[in-house]
């Protein structure tokens, strides 16, 4: 992954922090607002994890050198191996419905968040970029990564160009999942023609289909997700659970309401936030 731009290193430091038992407590654009990690109930462990992602960002870090340098901290602190007491081989924190101990760091956990949140930031950067650039380039197109990792129904996607005001963006904006590396590409009108690209609609190809949160686990239950199922696909396109939504456009409406509450703020809060902004 390049360096990421402005817009979305400004995007992750915009977040707040919140503290949850599970990914799922905290759901879809809530993750917009708040950056969290799974059974970290500690403040300043989620606070080193942060910090980390923030370094990574803007140094273009990469995930061994992201490991290397925060797993001293988080094994200093006690949040690394499994919830196994090691004096006396106790369980001290299992998952629900399960006897396994809860895992806390580990270089296979710390891989998924470091991509999960470079990958989400970087992905709202780049919709504000292209929301900047429709009148020159009107059209986005949905391009997978091709290779024997891709995802069936992802792939399926490859190559399909939509208007960037098409619905299907709201719901469908990579990244679709976890590990997604999925993009979208700004296309012009001469492209279009030059390419031979077709303009899909996704008006009368979506609807709302009931998926389990978790294959593996029955128990946890089910949610609903917006699936697309264009001309020539054999099956639905869905997001997998919790990522049924816009990074970058959630972003974008927290960012209006915020400017909406200060502007109706008395002048010595106003003051305040420049000052803290930078602004003066």
């Amino acid at each position: 992954m390049t360096l990421p731009p402005k817009a979305a290193i400004a995007y992750f430091k915009a977040k707040g922090y919140q503290v949850t038992d599970s990914w799922r407590e905290l759901w879809q654009e809530a993750h917009a607002r708040a950056f969290t990690v799974a059974r970290c109930a500690k403040l300043d462990v989620l606070a080193d994890i942060r910090t980390a992602l923030d370094t990574a960002m803007a140094e273009g870090i990469t995930y061994r050198e992201f490991l290397k340098q925060l797993r001293p901290q988080l094994e200093a602190k006690g949040w690394w191996g499994q919830a196994i007491d090691k004096e006396t081989g106790e369980i001290v924190e299992h998952y629900e419905d399960s006897s396994r101990p809860v895992e806390y760091g580990s270089p296979r956990r710390l891989k998924t968040i470091y991509q999960t949140n470079l990958q989400t930031a970087y992905m709202a950067g780049r919709y504000r970029t292209l929301k900047d650039s429709t009148e020159s380039h009107p059209y986005w197109q949905y391009v997978a990564v091709m290779d024997k990792r891709t995802r069936p129904s992802h792939a399926a996607m490859n190559g399909r160009v939509f208007g960037h005001d098409d619905g299907i963006w709201g719901t469908h904006f990579p990244p679709n999942g976890f590990n997604c590396r999925c993009r979208v590409r700004p296309v012009s009108e001469g492209s279009m023609k030059r390419e031979g690209l077709f303009l899909s609609d996704s008006t009368g190809h979506t609807r709302e289909i009931e998926v389990p949160i978790s294959k593996r686990k029955p128990a946890a239950g089910s949610t609903i997700v917006t699936a697309y199922q264009g001309p020539g696909m054999d099956k639905p396109f869905a997001p997998d659970p919790g990522w049924n939504y816009n990074p970058g456009e959630h972003g974008e409406r927290l960012a209006e309401l915020e400017a909406q509450k200060l502007s109706a703020a008395d002048p010595a809060i106003q003051a305040a936030h420049r000052k803290e902004s930078g602004g003066g």
